[in-house]
């Protein structure tokens, strides 16, 4: 028998339980739709973060207290010391001029203009933020060195603050109130999307002197730090490390922005694979569905099995059409999964990054045909098994 002739006697026996076939192929679709959809899910927050470090600037350095590095967590299992002011003074004076230091402050905030009311985020530095951040000036400028020292009420919008407060306007000069305290807007910046940070669009910028009081706090935890020669970065990492010391001790992580990008796409790969892994386990029950529903219908079949094994059908045929029947429904499963797992990804892209990859979709349907393979073969071995005459005399 031909593979073609076996592949229509195949499809016509499947066409005979339609309802059947859907509800045994359900498994698979269900599995083939949740590790096209897990791995996009993983893939986009991967390359969103990745986007988001780089889109920070370049020649970057972050230094964080506490022991990341070593694996011993915030504190190294004490205390967690804080970043200060003074910190940043003692950097600056110790490394390079043209090394700039950036304290980062962040906290939520409610900005008000009339009747007009939102929440946002209060990112603050100081006034070489500039010079350290990537940012696009619409109109404005930056806050200065003078209005750091003395903590000023000034403050940058962000494209979507600025767009949601000041419709159709030009905010600089204009007044707003943030936490009841009336700062003027001296900035506004374009467009920038999300980054490490948070969304940038949604914060407005502002001395971290001046956060600092409305926070009411002295300390923050993170530095970032630009090295304008790419050359002396890691030079500069060194320095960071051995002028913080006598304070932090080996409570100090500082990671240059290539260790963190590869930091980041480690922890977040393993993550998309261990998203797979679990979606995967489905497909494995689904295939196991294959197997019991091929093993009823051979038992259902015995009798259609020892006539064709009478009139000269050989073990081979018999083996190969109910192989067949497994593939089919592993594939069919397969490519509706591939089909449903897309669409679920596109649905989700306004709530979280997603983005379907080749390589994804690829090992979806190969593992889909190899699970139609590999738990369809016990059944058609054991259908191609079965006495001719013990089969024709079953009821």
């Amino acid at each position: 028998m031909s593979f073609l002739e076996a592949f229509r006697i195949a499809l016509r026996a499947l066409n005979a339980n339609k309802v059947r076939a859907a509800l045994t192929m359900l498994g698979v679709i269900i599995g083939v739709a949740a590790v096209i959809l897990l791995v996009a899910i993983g893939t986009g927050v991967q390359d969103e973060v990745t986007g988001a470090v780089e889109g920070l600037g370049s020649n970057l350095i972050f230094a964080f207290p506490g022991d990341f590095e070593g694996g011993g967590g915030p504190g190294g299992g004490g205390l967690l010391k804080s970043f200060t002011l003074d910190d940043v003074d003692l950097l600056e004076r110790r490394l390079p001029e043209d090394v700039f230091v950036v304290p980062v402050l962040q906290g939520p905030a409610t900005i008000k203009v009339g009747n007009r009311e939102m929440r946002t985020t209060i990112a603050a530095g100081n006034q070489y933020a500039s010079e350290v951040f990537t940012a696009d000036y619409i109109g404005g400028r930056d806050y200065r060195r003078s209005e750091v020292n003395a903590g000023s009420r000034v403050v940058v919008l962000g494209s979507s603050v600025r767009d949601e407060l000041f419709p159709f306007q030009d905010p600089v000069g204009e007044s707003v109130s943030i936490e009841g305290l009336r700062f003027t807007v001296i900035g506004h910046v374009a467009a920038q999307g999300g980054s490490l940070t948070g969304d940038q669009d949604n914060q407005i910028y502002m001395p971290i002197t001046t956060a600092q009081r409305l926070f009411d706090t002295n300390e923050f935890s993170t530095m970032v730090i630009k090295v304008e020669d790419a050359g002396n970065i890691e030079q500069v990492q060194r320095q960071v490390r051995q002028i913080l010391r006598g304070k932090f001790g080996n409570d100090l992580s500082v990671f240059t922005q290539e260790q963190t990008l590869g930091i980041l796409s480690q922890l977040l790969g393993t993550l998309t694979v261990m998203l797979a892994g679990i979606a995967g386990i489905s497909l494995l029950v689904g295939g196991i569905g294959i197997m019991n529903i091929m093993l009823v219908s051979v038992t259902e079949r015995t009798r259609e099995i020892g006539i064709r094994k009478a009139v000269g059908a050989k073990t081979y045929d018999i083996m190969s059409q109910f192989v067949i029947e497994a593939v089919v429904l592993s594939v069919a499963g397969g490519a509706v999964g591939i089909a449903l797992g897309w669409a679920g990804s596109l649905a989700l892209r306004s709530v979280v990054p997603t983005e379907v990859t080749a390589w994804a979709v690829a090992l979806a349907f190969m593992f889909s045909a190899a699970v139609g393979i590999f738990f369809g073969v016990y059944p058609a071995y054991r259908a191609s098994r079965l006495d001719p005459i013990e089969a024709l005399r079953y009821e």
